[in-house]
Order: C-alpha cells, then structure tokens, then sequence
C-alpha cells in the first residue's frame, strides 16, 4: 500500500502500510510541504507519487521507519544527488535529517 499522509495518520493505517515490509515503513518525505509518501518497496514509487502531486524534486527526500525501534534512517537510492551537495545514498545535511525527522514523527507517531 502507497499513500500520501498529510496529516497525522491513525495507527490502522500505519500498521497497514508497514505491511509490505514487516514492520518497517520506507518514507519519501517532502521538507517544503511538510508531507510525505510511505508504503511500498521502493522509494521511487513514493517519489514518483509526490511529484505527481506536486512536490519539486529538490525538496523531496528517502528514509525509512522501524516501527519496532522507533528508529529513524535517512538512507535511500533517491537521496543520490551531486547537485544538491549530496553524493551519499545518506541525507548528508544535518538540516535536512532534521526537518524529515520532524515530519516524519508528527504524521507517522
């Protein structure tokens, strides 16, 4: 399951999107509108969907979930950006990891 959350989600729909993975949830967050995608195998898929609903490939950033651990990861293929000062699958900038993490616990916690 692939959605875009805008608002906080309810615990139904986390626990459905966590399905795909067994209970990690792969994350596409978008800094600037402070939403993201979550669900599915791959970060692609959720990067494809914010761009369709608008998002600017600038802002829009990979990480990941485990809902056992609460833990947070900035890794994924989309993150690869050598204009953007990020040669690294990893969000390189302190900031950046920041913001996803504040958006990322306000509408999937």
């Amino acid at each position: 399951m692939l959605l875009i959350i805008k608002e906080k989600a309810s615990e139904e729909i986390i626990l459905k999107v966590a399905e795909d993975l067994k209970g990690y949830i792969k994350v596409v967050v978008d800094i600037r509108r402070k939403i993201l995608s979550t669900g599915g195998k791959m970060h692609s898929d959720g990067e494809r969907l914010l761009l369709e609903d608008g998002s600017k490939q600038a802002d829009v950033w990979g990480g990941g979930l485990d809902l056992e651990t609460g833990e947070i990861d900035f890794d994924s293929m989309i993150n690869l950006r050598p204009r953007q000062n990020n040669p690294s699958r990893e969000v390189l900038d302190s900031e950046t990891r920041k913001q996803m993490e504040v958006i990322i616990r306000a509408l999937l916690k």
